[in-house]
């Protein structure tokens, strides 16, 4: 099944950020371009993550963004999220393949060519490479190897977004890849305009 999921300009949720504060923020950005949106919350119990993603799915819902849920394949499914995002300790893609309806996106970290190449194969829909820049929003992301993101492009058919470290400036180096997306925390969750910070983005990574 082909879903229709834009990854361009992929936001993922800054760790425990208020709704009160995450919500105007989104509107901001979806109104400079954001297409999809990740909730990411590593250090939330349950309950928490639950109501809070249940939130940002009706608020979502009301601008037609899909929401992806990080890590957490029950919340995915308990909120009826367009889909999930997985690590590479996460459960397998086999295994969550299993219990998610098929109109729901998987997307998974890869960090080298087999790690992306078995992604396709297990059937990820889009797969998420870095981190391209370094970054301080995940304190274990590895920088990722001189041509690597090349590379790991040039071997599989699925879409991929480049993600770790993007900011307005250094994503004009990002313009000769054939990235289907890029995904941004800081850059627009601290940004004092997000609207202005994601059109900006997406000029500069694609020329749009």
């Amino acid at each position: 099944m082909q879903r229709d999921i834009e990854y361009k300009l992929y936001l993922v949720t800054e760790e425990d950020m208020p709704l009160e504060q995450l919500l105007p923020m989104i509107k901001q950005a979806v109104n400079g371009g954001a297409s999809l949106v990740q909730l990411r919350e590593k250090s939330s119990g349950g309950k928490i993550f639950y109501e809070k993603a249940l939130q940002l799915k009706n608020f979502l819902d009301s601008l037609s963004i899909p929401l992806i849920i990080n890590d957490r394949v029950d919340i995915a499914l308990a909120v009826e999220a367009a889909g999930v995002h997985l690590g590479q300790s996460d459960l397998p893609m086999e295994a969550v393949k299993k219990i998610i309806p098929d109109s729901m996106v998987v997307g998974i970290s890869a960090h080298t060519v087999e790690e992306a190449i078995l992604a396709e194969e297990t059937g990820a829909d889009y797969i998420g490479v870095g981190s391209i820049f370094p970054t301080s929003s995940k304190s274990d992301a590895n920088l990722l190897p001189q041509g690597m993101l090349e590379k790991i492009i040039d071997s599989v058919s699925i879409p991929v977004v480049a993600i770790g470290g993007i900011t307005e400036e250094n994503a004009i180096l990002l313009q000769s890849h054939e990235l289907d997306g890029i995904a941004v925390i800081s850059s627009i969750t601290r940004a004092d305009d997000p609207k202005s910070a994601a059109e900006r983005l997406l000029k500069n990574a694609f020329r749009v």
